[in-house]
């Protein structure tokens, strides 16, 4: 008998992958394929914000500036990559963007991309937050986004990904069908919240650009080489399992050109196999899903 008893949750069961119903992407692909993008931004010298050389630094006008150079150059060239590649995008969108940065929200509405709920700013995080507090902060978010665009957002990433033990329910409660915020699973699936499920839709926090260059400080070579081996193996995989795929980028990261020219690299080497492939949004993987498995079907 165990001397220790393990703090758990109620969300979702345990499945082992090989015990799942098999099922096809649209035209019978077993690999989906999204490009997950964060659009943030942040308070200057105040609040949270990531830094280029060290973990855990102070908010400096440097850090700022950093950061400021994503919306302001890196995802402009970012967009303008996805669109000699005919690639659709998903974006994790802090809605003071709304205010800061509008010129980005309308080339993604040009564009056709999803926009995915990511709170206000990403100064801030969600977890310490009382429970109105919170609530209010998710539904600020939804309701930006619909204003603007006139189409209600259905994902949502937290900032941090940082959730209390209610954010699931407050979640669903304001009107978001799915969430990126837990990493794990290469399939999507259902998770119970207080009034009806809500849906896990994978999001990949190692094929990340932030942790892996910002955090770890590996170069763009090595990135480069994570997106190859992960799209080669899940391909590989997805013969036995249907899978999802994901890129997760920062523009103020991997919108630097040395690294772009990385990303560029690795995209060319998965659109040769995009006959094989479905390249589409985490909203239209988590629509197919559902569809397939609705909520209670399992």
């Amino acid at each position: 008998m165990s001397l220790i008893t393990l703090k758990t949750h109620d969300r979702y069961d345990y499945s082992p992958l090989p015990q799942r119903p098999d099922f096809a992407w649209p035209g019978g692909k077993r690999l989906s394929v999204a490009i997950c993008n964060n659009i943030e931004v942040f308070s200057f010298r105040d609040g949270l914000g990531s830094d280029s050389a060290q973990v855990g630094a102070p908010q400096t006008s440097r850090n700022y500036a950093w950061r400021d150079y994503g919306n302001r150059v890196g995802q402009w060239y970012l967009f303008d990559l996805l669109d000699e590649m005919g690639l659709p995008a998903s974006h994790n969108f802090n809605s003071l963007l709304f205010d800061h940065c509008p010129a980005i929200a309308d080339r993604m509405i040009a564009r056709g991309d999803e926009f995915i709920g990511h709170g206000r700013s990403n100064a801030e995080r969600q977890d310490v937050l009382p429970p109105a507090e919170e609530e209010a902060l998710i539904r600020e978010a939804y309701d930006a986004i619909t204003a603007y665009t006139g189409k209600a957002p259905a994902g949502w990433l937290g900032p941090y990904l940082a959730q209390t033990d209610i954010t699931l329910d407050l979640l669903r409660e304001v009107g978001f069908s799915y969430v990126l915020d837990w990493p794990a699973d290469d399939q999507p699936f259902w998770m119970r919240t207080r009034t009806r499920p809500i849906l896990s839709v994978p999001y990949s926090i190692e094929v990340n650009d932030s942790p892996v260059m910002a955090f770890r400080q590996e170069g763009p070579a090595s990135f480069e080489r994570m997106m190859i081996d992960q799209f080669d193996e899940m391909l590989l995989q997805s013969a036995r399992y249907p899978l999802c795929y994901t890129i997760v980028l920062h523009p103020f990261v991997i919108g630097h050109p040395y690294r772009l020219r990385a990303l560029r690299r690795a995209l060319a080497h998965i659109m040769e196999h995009r006959d094989d492939i479905w390249i589409t949004t985490p909203g239209a993987v988590a629509e197919h899903y559902a569809t397939l498995f609705p909520a209670g079907s399992a």
